[in-house]
């Protein structure tokens, strides 16, 4: 498998920014850290986010995962439905200025509810995640949560993007479509199947439905199709583990103007392990100029 075709550079004046989709146990954590470089260099990617909701063996996050992704160069992390699964990594929520909690939990739990990250020329992009309530656990209305958000940054951040942590697709849709004008993004992300549906709104929004999973897609979403197989047929209660093969990652790319805060372009990507490794032997082995 091929990415998609890269897009060229940013139009003159924009930003772009990308978001790589649900990080799902070692297989996803190894493509994601290795594609970073690809990101910047190639893709040209001035800030990289990535959901790793489901980076610890496939459910929550590790304090050693969040860092490892913070060395390999990923500016921000974002969190799902599983963020506490993994309890050591409250003290992280609580104290890193570059991962956020659902914007939708009560009050009193535990982390960030929005981050805002300083790029080059002082430019500033407000994060906020959210999670979805259809065929989920109960939380509190995400649209009511994501307009508090958004109305606490400070002006000067015009650059705003919005991960959608949600099942169904007209929880999606309409979350797009109500902050269209108001966020720069509103990307989805959960099921770990990349929609076909990026596009920009009216407003200037850039949007799409699911970004994907970033992990192993010889699978059942993540995880070994026999445990998955076996727990449906027979209601027994087997582990799913993360499955091994067939490493890609999703991600999804915008450009922004970061003086008005509105998209221009979006797209996305489907890159495989074995695509990353050979882009990157091709480097190694291009002729250095004198």
């Amino acid at each position: 498998m091929s990415p998609l075709p890269t897009p060229g550079a940013p139009a003159s004046g924009l930003l772009r920014i990308v978001l790589i989709g649900d990080i799902v146990g070692k297989p996803g954590m190894r493509i994601a850290c290795a594609a970073v470089p690809w990101l910047r260099e190639k893709l040209l990617a001035k800030l990289i986010v990535a959901n790793a909701e489901n980076a610890a063996d496939g459910s929550g996050l590790r304090c050693r995962d969040f860092r490892k992704l913070c060395e390999h160069g990923v500016d921000a992390i974002t969190l799902g439905d599983h963020v506490y699964r993994k309890r050591e990594i409250i003290e992280v929520l609580e104290t890193k200025h570059n991962i956020v909690r659902p914007a939708n939990l009560p009050s009193s739990a535990p982390g960030k509810s929005q981050m805002t990250i300083e790029l080059e020329n002082s430019v500033k992009v407000g994060i906020v995640a959210a999670l979805g309530r259809v065929f989920m656990k109960p939380v509190d209305c995400p649209f009511q949560a994501v307009d508090r958000e958004l109305d606490r940054f400070d002006a000067s951040v015009r650059i705003r993007l919005v991960d959608f942590h949600a099942e169904a697709t007209s929880d999606k849709q309409l979350m797009g479509r109500y902050l269209d004008g108001r966020a720069s993004a509103m990307l989805g992300t959960h099921t770990h199947v990349a929609t076909a549906d990026e596009q920009l709104f009216p407003g200037g929004t850039a949007y799409q439905t699911d970004v994907g999973m970033t992990g192993p897609f010889d699978s059942v979403l993540g995880r070994r199709t026999e445990a998955v197989l076996e727990a449906t047929l027979s209601s027994l209660p087997v582990p799913f583990q993360v499955a091994k093969e067939d490493v890609r990652m999703n991600a999804t790319w915008f450009d922004v103007d970061p003086e008005s805060g509105k998209s221009l372009a979006i797209g996305r990507l489907n890159l495989s392990e074995t695509s990353l490794i050979a882009l990157q032997q091709a480097k190694q082995a291009m002729p250095k100029l004198l």
